[in-house]
This record gives C-alpha cells, sequence and structure tokens, in this order.
C-alpha cells in the first residue's frame, strides 16, 4: 500500500478500526516480521495468506500482544496499543481464537465459555451471551457440561471461536481455523465466519486455506518471509496469476 492509499483509508477516521505501520518483530536474532503495515476498516473480513512461516501467526500475536514488536506501531481505534499489554487490549475489543485451539481440555465447555468473559462484570448480560453462542454452535450447547478435551477437533474449534466472542470484541483475531479439520466441518466453520461479519464483526482472518478465504474477505494481504508483497481486493487477489500459483494450486 503506498502513502497515498494509507492517507485515504486513514482519513475516514470512523471507519479505520486497526492501522499496523512498520512491524518488525523478532524472535532472538531472527526477524519475523519486516515493516508490516495494514488496515483494517469497521465491518471487513481481511485475510492474511502467504506460506508456513511467513509470519501470519505471529502477525496477530503481534496484535494480540502476545509478543511484542522490535519497532512500529500499532492504533485501533485511534488509541496506541503498541505497548499495551494483552489483558488491556482484550478490554478495548480485541479477540485471538488461536492456531491450534488451545480450549482448556480439563475444564467444561461452559467453563471454557466463561473464561471467555472473564474481563466482564455485567453477569446478566454474560449469561444472555451464552444462549447467544449456544444458538450459533448448537452443538456447543448440547455439550455444555462435557469436557472440551472430549470434543471433536471440529467442535473444539467453534468452542474456540465461541470463547473469543464471549468477551464482545470489536475486532476477531481467526488463526487457521480449518487447521485439521474434514472438509464438512471446514465449510460450516466459513460459514459461522460470513454469519459473524453480518454481525458486525470485524474480522483478520489466517487461514491454510487461501482459496476458501479469499472468498468470503472484502480485502487480502500475502506474507512472504516476514514482508508483505501484495494487498489487493479478495476479488483481484484471487483471479491474481502469482498468487493462483503459488497458493491456490
Amino acid at each position: 500500500m503506498n502513502a497515498d492509499e494509507r492517507q485515504d483509508l486513514i482519513s475516514k477516521e470512523d471507519f479505520t478500526i486497526l492501522d499496523v505501520q512498520d512491524l518488525d518483530v523478532n524472535y532472538g536474532g531472527i526477524q519475523a516480521l519486516k515493516k508490516i503495515n495494514l488496515i483494517i476498516k469497521k465491518g471487513e473480513v481481511v485475510t492474511l495468506i502467504g506460506a508456513n512461516g511467513a509470519g501470519k501467526t505471529t502477525t496477530l500475536r503481534a496484535i494480540s500482544k502476545i509478543v511484542y514488536p522490535k519497532s512500529g506501531a500499532i492504533f485501533y481505534s485511534g488509541k496506541n496499543i503498541t505497548r499495551r499489554p494483552a489483558y488491556e487490549v482484550v478490554k478495548l475489543g480485541i479477540a485471538h481464537s488461536p492456531e491450534g485451539r488451545r480450549v482448556l481440555a480439563r475444564q467444561t465447555v461452559l467453563d471454557n465459555l466463561l473464561l471467555g468473559a472473564y474481563i466482564r462484570n455485567d453477569r446478566e448480560q454474560i449469561k444472555a451471551d451464552l444462549e447467544q453462542q449456544y444458538q450459533l454452535f448448537p452443538r456447543l450447547a448440547q455439550r455444555r457440561h462435557q469436557l472440551a478435551g472430549t470434543l471433536s477437533g471440529g467442535e473444539q474449534q467453534m468452542l474456540a471461536i465461541a470463547r473469543a466472542l464471549m468477551s464482545k470484541p470489536q475486532l476477531l483475531l481467526l488463526d487457521e481455523p480449518s487447521l485439521g479439520l474434514a472438509p464438512a466441518i471446514v465449510r460450516e466453520i466459513f460459514t459461522i465466519i460470513e454469519n459473524l461479519r453480518a454481525t458486525g464483526v470485524t474480522i483478520l482472518l489466517v487461514e491454510q486455506n487461501a482459496n476458501l478465504a479469499l472468498q468470503i474477505a472484502d480485502r487480502g494481504y500475502v506474507l512472504e518471509a516476514g514482508a508483505i508483497t501484495l494487498t489487493g481486493a479478495a476479488s483481484e487477489l484471487i483471479t491474481d496469476e502469482r498468487v493462483k500459483k503459488a497458493y491456490l494450486g
């Protein structure tokens, strides 16, 4: 994205929910991200695509403060959150559903969902939101008292997303929601993501299935070796010969 394009998006302050500027992240002596710039407008689904090790997961971790950048800045709804701790970022309205689901296996589905609401003290609304998650994910309603570790992979992924939604986020970070799932479950998960967009939740999606991701996204960024090499409307990227050759098969 060039300077004029960035200024055009930033000028619409009411619509810019996330602005990542020149982000560098290191793991020890290895530079994982190199001058990453991306903008997300409220209500969008934006996808990051790239090969394994390209820096997609690291980008999400830097936004949610699992890791801290070496340099650069992250603005959320106009606030500089670059050095904010993770719990403050959640309170501001960012939730992260991580790669590998990371549910608490020895806790029930209900306990996992309540953990997602740990920053909240509006008990009556939490009860209402639990029911909302059960409507969105009927399988979780059936298994609310079941230990999370006994769920199928698809059910655990649903639980990970529902747990993130219990914090009432404005921006949802989804990391590889289809990883290791059967095709029928993948389609179900992506239908849920589309339904979430309809409720007004803004989504930054990292997904190994680039074809599916670009089908539901508004825009996309291509990451290669820690740097953004291509960006544009999802409808354009899905027909781009470079993207097709590298990621769409």
